[in-house]
C-alpha cells in the first residue's frame, strides 16, 4: 500500500487538506503532517537556527495519522518524511491551497515548495491549490479523478506536478486542461503603501498588490480563468 504525506501552507485545520486527506485515503495510508499555523507565502524556506516542535493532533477524517509542526511547509515534509512517519513517503500531496498557485505567484508558493521538497527528496509531488470564494464544486467534483491521473504521470528528478481547480460553478466548467505551462505573467502588479509614520524617518509598508486578469495562451493561469482545471508539470528552479 502507498505511503501518502500530506501537507499544506495554510495550517493544519484548513478546510483543504481535510478534503484532500479524505480523498486521499482511497489510495493508500494517510498521513497528515502539517503547519500548526498559516504559512502562506514562505515559498521552499526551512528552519535551520531553531527547534522544530511536532505535536499529534485529532483530525477530523478517520484513520489518518496527523500531526502539527511548528515550522515551515518545507520542514514538514523533512522531518515528517525523515523522522515522524515509520517509512518514507511514495507520495506527498500539498494542499488543497486556498488561493491558486500558477504563474509567477509559484515561486513565492508554500504549497509549491513544499511539494519542491518533496520532489528533492525523491518523492511523487503534487501541489493542489483552488480559487478564494470558497466554491468548492469543481474541485470535489473532480479531485479523485485528478488524484488517480496524477499519481500515474511519470515526473523527473525535481519535478512537481501542479494542478489548480477553477474559481466557479460546476455547471461553467469548460474542462481539463493538460500539460499547461506556467505563465510568465505576473498574477498580481506588485505595490506597497505606507500605514504608518515611524519614529527617526522610519515608514511601515504592507503590501498592497493589484489583481491582473491577462493570461497567456496554453498557460496554467489562462486554464483557471477559462474555468478550466490547469494540470501540469512545474520544474525546480534548480533543476
Amino acid at each position: 500500500m502507498r505511503k501518502i504525506l500530506i501537507t499544506n501552507d495554510d495550517g493544519i485545520m484548513a478546510d483543504g487538506i481535510v478534503r484532500l486527506a479524505e480523498a486521499a485515503k482511497e489510495f493508500g495510508e494517510v498521513w497528515v503532517i502539517a503547519p500548526d499555523n498559516q504559512r502562506s507565502a514562505a515559498s521552499h524556506s526551512i528552519s535551520l537556527r531553531h527547534p522544530i516542535d511536532i505535536y499529534p493532533h485529532d483530525f477530523p477524517v478517520e484513520g489518518v495519522k496527523a500531526f502539527n509542526c511548528s515550522g515551515t511547509p518545507a520542514d514538514c515534509v523533512r522531518v515528517g518524511s525523515l523522522s515522524v512517519m515509520d517509512e518514507k513517503p511514495d507520495v506527498v500531496l500539498s494542499g488543497i491551497n486556498y488561493g491558486y498557485n500558477v504563474a509567477t505567484d509559484i515561486q513565492y508558493s508554500a504549497t509549491a515548495g513544499a511539494a519542491f521538497e518533496a520532489a528533492f527528496q525523491g518523492y511523487h509531488a503534487i501541489a493542489l491549490s483552488e480559487g478564494f470564494s470558497g466554491d468548492h464544486e469543481v474541485t470535489d467534483h473532480y479531485l479523485r479523478d485528478m488524484l488517480m491521473d496524477a499519481l500515474e504521470v511519470e515526473l523527473e528528478y525535481g519535478e512537481i506536478l501542479n494542478i489548480n481547480f477553477p474559481d466557479c460553478p460546476l455547471s461553467d466548467f469548460k474542462g481539463v486542461a493538460k500539460g499547461v505551462k506556467v505563465s510568465r505573467r505576473a498574477f498580481f502588479i506588485d505595490r506597497y503603501k505606507v500605514i504608518e509614520e515611524l519614529e527617526n524617518g522610519g515608514k511601515r509598508y504592507v503590501v498592497d498588490a493589484i489583481h491582473q486578469a491577462e493570461p497567456e495562451d496554453g498557460t496554467d493561469y489562462g486554464a483557471v480563468l477559462g474555468h478550466m482545471i490547469a494540470f501540469g508539470k512545474v520544474n525546480n528552479i534548480g533543476i
